[in-house]
């Protein structure tokens, strides 16, 4: 299948690895071309633009940054997604973005007879890597199992959730659960170390019982390895949280601990570790992320 990848970074590298490897004929575009030098190696061709990744595939996915990285994407005059002819084509956003532009989307796709879906994934830089995404779609039944044969190429658990937007819904659902676990990893690594504990054991016992979750799992041994290179990026799980409590106002319901847990990671931003992964929030604690 011809297949444009639009946003290469650190998920969307190795998902791209994913189709070449499955024997697609891939296009990519990233805003800097150098992170697209070892997918063209690979077999990858690079294209200048959005418009043209677009007019010579089939399928195309999109993975950038923020909900205005999307918008840019799918609707600059000039250079995007829209810019060219999209008819009989799918267009799928694995961009975590607000469920009203993922109907935006739609429409503008339906009224160019073009189908798409809105598909944000889970799991970070492990899941990307290792094929085992989880998946969360909102749009079509057809477009879903049009598109369902190559997600399952790179993801492990797919679900179309409804129609446009509700895969947006399902990630915030998502993320909700992610920062409650983060922040309760974070605290029990600072509580643990004060008190004397041996953090391999308490991990090792954690594990073992009701307290085991994927957060502590993944991202613990990072942190006892000072290791905080992003799986997962603390600005865009800020974004991610805003998203969600604006969705929650919307929707007329109190969301306190993902209140909390946004002001935490906003305040870990504003100290300059953005870049970081997820798992730095007990930078908050510990000084540059070593344990006293």
């Amino acid at each position: 299948m011809k297949i444009g990848f639009i946003g290469t970074g650190v998920m969307g590298h190795a998902i791209v690895e994913h189709l070449i490897a499955a024997g697609h004929d891939i296009t990519v575009y990233n805003r800097t071309k150098s992170k697209t030098d070892d997918l063209i190696a690979k077999g990858a061709t690079w294209q200048d633009s959005p418009k043209a990744v677009t007019k010579g595939s089939e399928l195309i996915f999109t993975m950038v940054g923020y909900p205005h990285d999307v918008e840019e994407t799918y609707y600059h005059a000039v250079t995007g997604i829209f810019a060219t002819d999209v008819k009989g084509k799918i267009l799928v956003d694995l961009t975590t973005s607000t469920p009203s532009l993922a109907v935006k989307i739609a429409q503008t796709a339906n009224e160019n007879g073009a189908e798409s879906l809105d598909a944000p994934v889970s799991g970070g830089d492990l899941g990307a890597k290792n094929g085992t995404l989880t998946i969360m779609a909102g749009g079509s039944e057809a477009a879903y199992q049009n598109v369902l044969p190559v997600f399952e190429q790179f993801g492990k658990t797919c679900m179309l959730h409804g129609g446009s937007g509700k895969g947006q819904h399902a990630k915030m659902a998502n993320q909700i659960m992610i920062a409650g676990t983060m922040t309760g990893m974070t605290e029990m690594l600072v509580y643990a170390n004060q008190a004397g504990l041996d953090l391999s054991k308490i991990l090792d016992t954690l594990a073992g019982g009701s307290a085991a979750n994927w957060s502590m799992i993944n991202y613990s041994p990072r942190i006892l390895a000072e290791n905080y290179s992003p799986g997962f990026f603390v600005k865009h799980f800020v974004k991610d949280l805003k998203i969600a409590l604006d969705e929650a106002n919307n929707m007329g319901i109190d969301l306190p601990s993902t209140t909390l847990a946004e002001q935490l990671y906003e305040k870990l931003e504003k100290a300059g570790y953005g870049d970081d992964g997820t798992q730095a929030l007990i930078k908050l604690w510990w000084q540059d992320g070593k344990k006293s």
